[in-house]
């Protein structure tokens, strides 16, 4: 795998051909949040975006934990690197950006974790498009319980990704659930061996960068673009961003392919 210099000293980002894999690089405070690290999150899903060839990401986290939340001193600290501290100049609201509740990558994000992903950690994963957690791994929304909000967005979004009592359960009482509960409540696609969500995420976002990706990014843009939309006014959207894919080179490559009996070939176009 190629290290992109966009990385930082606690957020590697690294490229393996279609495949773009972040991850939270802190472990001595367990991957908690820092200045350094969302800068490289907002440069990484900014990289994602502008990429034509990169087709989906996967985000996890080092050394056997996902993200225990914000460090909150850590994050008001500026970088001690001078072009991370340039780059945070240029990125405006690289805190949001970086805990995904501004511009969202255009291509999926596959969320792969191990350990505790708490707090931030749970409002990263619920920014995520896809989620994959190691059976021992524990997740939990503590916001409330410290008498603080989740600024991350979860106070909006979970209730729209899982049903409403489970969304309160986790915003309100702020208590510790197992994976198993995540998968329980629908917060999380799978649940795997420890030491495996990264294999399991690597596999699933190679089946991902396998569809045809104006395909992949018209699915994200019809969900996203269609919240608060009547199911008319959603239809609409829909068949304004589905028409273009179904008239694509790529739609035909697809239907030679499974003609031919062989794996296609998609070029974006």
């Amino acid at each position: 795998m190629e290290l992109l210099p966009i990385s930082t000293s606690h957020c590697r980002v690294e490229r393996d051909g279609q495949l773009v894999i972040v991850t939270m690089d802190r472990p001595e405070a367990r991957n908690a949040l820092s200045s350094d690290m969302l800068i490289g999150l907002a440069s990484a899903w900014a990289y994602v975006t502008a990429e034509p060839e990169v087709r989906v990401a996967i985000l996890t986290g080092a050394e056997g934990t996902f993200c225990a939340g914000a460090d909150l001193k850590a994050m008001g600290q500026p970088s001690t690197d001078p072009e991370v501290r340039a780059r945070a100049a240029e990125i405006a609201n690289y805190h949001w950006k970086g805990l995904l509740r501004e511009d969202l990558p255009t291509k999926p994000i596959v969320c792969a974790v191990e350990g505790h992903a708490v707090a931030g950690g749970t409002e990263l994963l619920v920014g995520t498009d896809l989620r994959v957690v190691a059976e021992s791994a524990t997740l939990g929304l503590f916001e409330a319980k410290r008498a603080l909000f989740p600024m991350g967005g979860s106070a909006v979004r979970l209730a729209r990704q899982i049903p409403y009592c489970h969304a309160m359960d986790l915003l309100l009482t702020g208590r510790p659930i197992t994976a198993a509960e995540a998968l329980t409540m629908g917060l999380v696609n799978r649940v795997v061996p420890d030491g495996q969500a990264l294999t399991v995420a690597r596999e699933i976002a190679a089946d991902v960068a396998a569809s045809g990706p104006l395909a992949v990014q018209a699915i994200l843009r019809a969900y996203r673009d269609t919240l608060g939309l009547s199911e008319p006014e959603a239809l609409k959207v829909s068949d304004e961003l589905g028409w273009p894919v179904i008239g694509s080179e790529d739609a035909r490559e697809g239907a030679r392919a499974f003609k031919e009996k062989r794996p296609a070939t998609y070029h974006g176009r």
